[in-house]
């Protein structure tokens, strides 16, 4: 196990962070934060209500109207320069508190990291690039369009990546000169607090960032908020759809990453070593708890048997372990997490799914006492099927098969999501064939990942949710146009 005395455990903090500093709840009421891995609490976390949300917001207006919304950009870029830095510098704790708070390997919580950096990184270098246009209308008058920041943000975070998916939303939303409110899940908090905290180090003025930590009622508080201007939101789509009701009350737009059930074509012709890997990387990263996770593979017949037996070898290889060890693959986030996965897991077996490894809660020694499963491949998943349709978010893959082009775009178009599709095949007319016909965000032809996809656009069809985020494209959700006309003719 690694030490107690590293620098997340040392220090932890469960208060919020509001007006530029820590601060404990209004009511005094606090939770507990669980070690995943060992099933044992490690901190007592502030748990915020309406009162300490009324507070953030006050904090953040009186930010915006003192002057962040109108300070020149280029002050902005090198703030949110100063936040990366700070980011790449602490990335040991930061890491660790992330790990320590989902079980995530700290390799993997050392890359949301540099992720979470690269997002402020990116935006700091469109801060002062926000442009209108001009627009004509014939001589003696002169219209234009201006772009200027909403207000409030406010950014409902989830557990599975709370620094990386956070900064996802807040580097844009600060970048254009909005404030931010953020609440992250109960389940994982520490790391977006201590986020805000170094954002006042780099030198954000207080209020610009606000923290309120806390549970379902405290985001249900922030979402019907009336003196927020937009909300972001990434979850479960019955958590999305309350948001979209809250924000109609008070005509607030919201920009919905929503759940995934992305498919994963493997044709014959594909490189099945490299498909395989890529497949068995997908139980690794996060224990797959990741909406964009392609945990449905859809097998051409004829490379089915080669390609189970390959990646079946490479999931069994797979070593659980806490977290902080370092191992391939963590726990997933809850208990409720862990009884939620084994149920599908469970409900398959009964459907007619095979498990050709795994397919249990991992029992060996220490592991007995955290929330592990086994990483597991079920086999023989049928069409329309549960197992099929709904998001499992933990380490399971689904193997369904097909005969033809056209039957592998019509099941890869067959749940109600549409967040990522990913392809693999030598053939490029059938690539873009398959990428053309899917209604998904996002399709990635053999290869999932790939270094440097901050500036591509992402977000869903369907109940995977809309609006994009990453990329110039995320500028359009936190900031609205202003168009002037004047007329400086005789006429």
């Amino acid at each position: 196990m690694a030490d107690s005395s590293t620098t997340a455990l040392s220090a932890l903090d469960g208060r919020m962070f509001i007006d530029g500093q820590r601060t404990g709840s209004r009511s005094g009421a606090t939770f507990e934060a669980v070690d995943p891995a060992t099933g044992r609490v490690f901190a007592q976390v502030a748990l915020g209500d309406k009162s300490d949300v009324d507070a953030a917001v006050a904090a953040a207006r009186k930010a915006v109207e003192q002057g962040w919304a109108g300070l020149p950009p280029v002050r902005r870029v090198r703030l949110l320069n100063r936040l990366a830095g700070l980011l790449r510098e602490r990335t040991r704790e930061l890491a660790e508190l992330e790990s320590l708070d989902v079980g995530k390997p700290l390799r993997q919580a050392e890359d949301d990291v540099a992720a979470a950096a690269g997002y402020f990184e990116y935006f700091a270098g469109v801060a002062d690039k926000v442009f209108g246009s001009s627009i004509p209308l014939g001589q003696g008058f002169v219209d234009f369009t201006l772009r200027e920041p909403l207000g409030i943000s406010a950014q409902i975070v989830p557990w599975n990546y709370p620094l990386r998916l956070a900064s996802r939303g807040i580097a844009p939303a600060l970048a254009a000169g909005n404030a931010v409110v953020a609440k992250p899940a109960a389940e994982a908090g520490l790391s977006i607090v201590r986020l805000a905290e170094l954002a006042v180090e780099a030198g954000l003025p207080a209020g610009v960032f606000n923290v309120v930590t806390g549970g379902r009622e405290t985001g249900a508080a922030l979402a019907s908020h009336p003196g927020i201007n937009h909300i972001t939101f990434t979850g479960s789509v019955p958590t999305g759809v309350a948001i979209m009701k809250a924000a109609a009350d008070n005509v607030v737009p919201v920009t919905l990453e929503l759940g995934g059930k992305s498919p994963n074509v493997v044709f014959g012709d594909a490189d099945l070593e490299r498909a395989a890997a890529s497949s068995a990387s997908t139980l690794m990263q996060n224990a797959a708890q990741t909406c964009t996770a392609p945990t449905r593979l859809l097998l051409e017949r004829p490379a089915h048997d080669r390609f189970v037996d390959l990646l079946a070898k490479r999931i069994r290889a797979i070593r659980l372990g806490r977290g902080l060890d370092n191992p391939d693959m963590g726990p997933v986030v809850s208990e409720r997490q862990m009884h939620r996965v084994l149920g599908y897991i469970t409900a398959g077996s009964r459907d007619g799914a095979t498990a050709v490894t795994g397919g249990a809660r991992a029992q060996d020694g220490e592991l007995a006492a955290g929330y592990f499963i086994e990483p597991t491949l079920l086999d023989r998943v049928e069409r329309g099927s549960v197992l099929e349709q709904e998001e499992i978010f933990g380490p399971v893959l689904t193997v369904t098969t097909f005969e033809s082009l056209d039957e592998a775009i019509a099941i890869a178009n067959g749940t109600p999501y549409g967040l990522v599709t990913g392809v693999w095949t030598k053939d490029l007319s059938k690539a873009m064939t398959v990428a053309s016909a899917v209604k998904s965000g996002q399709v990635r032809v053999n290869g999932y990942s790939v270094e440097g996809s901050i500036g591509l656009p992402f977000g869903g069809y369907r109940r995977s949710g809309f609006g994009r985020e990453q990329g110039v494209e995320a500028l359009a959700s936190y900031t609205q146009i202003k168009n002037i006309m004047i007329n400086f003719g005789s006429g």
